[in-house]
């Protein structure tokens, strides 16, 4: 195995981590920083084996290096000199030592009587996997950590998945290439148990790795011809989004009666969750779904009527929100008159509304009501005046009022003609 570190210098690398090339030669596997001496040529630097990786690791005596490496199989020593260097893959330096960790193993494994080659490819990848049920029949291997808290099981995930059998290197499934995945509700639209075991493991933006014993994957039948009988699978995840939609599940199987009395601090969570959907429905250009969940949010503050006036302030706050997002999601369905009614109960709770007024504006415009859509949009310039979206429509709004003055004369001039009187000949 060759890792190579492009682009950085020799003295990157301490001499205590030099000192290590001379130790454990007898293993087939070299490591080459490729640098620039003080006179410019190019140097290498070989670490003969795993445990010289391990250690220059340790040392973080390869971390002022460019973060990339290049491994690849060969059948020979580098010399300190050599620069051509055959490169099949590109790692990370966090994968590099997850690579060298499980060779390090598959080495203690050697010595115990057990043969590298005796092990499968996903054998070799299970010794540095972390067991998720307790019975091995979950594995995983984190590629890159997410943030925040654990997906909950109420909750509806977007995540790109591709899977593999062992022996090769094509998934036989995968929605990566099909562009942004539905949200799949947990615990009724994920079908594979060990898949829905392994999201609640995750966090959102983690990208991890898993193998699926047959129990919690395709079982003893498996599906043929893709899926041999008995298999264990390998299943690349990576969480995009998620919603956790506890409260909202709640709410919608009350009953009416219920609904009116629902704590309103819960009422305006299921809202904003509700919103998020469309939101989420909006990024994929799925207008008709986002429009049906904004409408869907807003209805759970049809039939209340709170009393006090801070209740009134938060409820007025979430429907200005959704007043805006059905305003602008109808504009993109071509709607220009529903976007202005909701523009305009946008204005009715807060009338100095920036985004409000050049919603208003852009529905006005495309009605050919140019007076409005000027009156609109100047109004928005006059509270945000260096808001470029503001000053692009009234540079459009000028340019429609040129060419609806030109149109118009021409029409005139051509309804004249057609009442000049005919020539008196003599």
């Amino acid at each position: 195995m060759v890792c190579y570190l492009p682009g950085a210098r020799v003295n990157d690398i301490s001499q205590q981590a030099q000192d290590i090339l001379k130790q454990e030669s007898e293993q087939p596997l070299v490591v080459v920083h490729v640098g620039t001496n003080s006179k410019g040529m190019k140097e290498n630097v070989v670490l003969q084996n795993e445990l010289s990786v391990q250690k220059a690791l340790e040392m973080q005596a390869l971390q002022g290096c460019t973060q990339e490496y290049s491994l690849c199989h060969v059948g020979m020593r580098l010399s300190s000199t050599e620069s051509s260097i055959p490169s099949v893959q590109t790692l990370s330096i966090s994968d590099l030592q997850l690579e060298i960790d499980v060779r390090c193993s598959v080495r203690g494994l050697r010595m115990n009587g057990l043969s590298e080659h005796q092990l499968s490819p996903f054998e070799c990848m299970a010794q540095r996997m972390q067991d998720m049920t307790g019975d091995g029949g979950v594995l995983k291997e984190i590629l890159r950590p997410g943030s925040g808290s654990l997906i909950p099981a109420t909750a509806s995930v977007s995540v790109h998945y591709s899977a593999y059998s062992e022996y090769t290197d094509k998934p036989f499934d995968s929605n990566v290439q099909r562009g942004v995945p539905r949200l799949m509700k947990l615990g009724r639209d994920i079908t594979l148990l060990g898949m829905e075991l392994a999201i609640l493991t995750m966090r959102k933006g983690e990208f991890s790795r898993f193998l699926f014993k047959p129990l919690y994957a395709y079982g003893a039948m498996g599906c043929p011809p893709r899926i041999p009988e008995n298999a264990t699978v390998m299943f690349e995840l990576e969480i995009l989004h998620f919603l956790d939609t506890l409260e909202s599940d709640e709410y919608f199987a009350l009953s009416q009666e219920e609904q009116n009395v629902y704590p309103l601090e819960k009422l305006l969570k299921v809202a904003s969750t509700v919103r998020q959907f469309g939101n989420y429905f909006f990024q994929q250009q799925r207008y008709e779904d986002a429009k049906d969940q904004y409408k869907k949010a807003l209805s759970v503050f049809t039939y209340r009527s709170e009393a006090d006036e801070e209740q009134k302030q938060k409820i007025g706050s979430s429907r200005l929100l959704l007043y805006l997002n059905l305003s602008l999601v109808s504009l993109k369905l071509n709607a220009p008159v529903r976007a202005l009614v909701y523009g305009e109960r946008a204005l009715q709770i807060e009338s100095k509304n920036p985004k409000a007024l050049f919603r208003c504006g852009q529905a006005c415009m495309l009605m050919l009501e140019y007076d409005k859509s000027k009156d609109f949009l100047l109004r928005a310039q006059k509270l945000e005046p260096f808001n470029p979206d503001v000053n692009s429509a009234l540079v459009k709004l000028n340019s429609c009022y040129r060419e609806w003055n030109v149109k118009e004369k021409e029409m005139c001039s051509r309804m004249f003609a057609a009442w000049e009187p005919a020539a008196v000949k003599d």
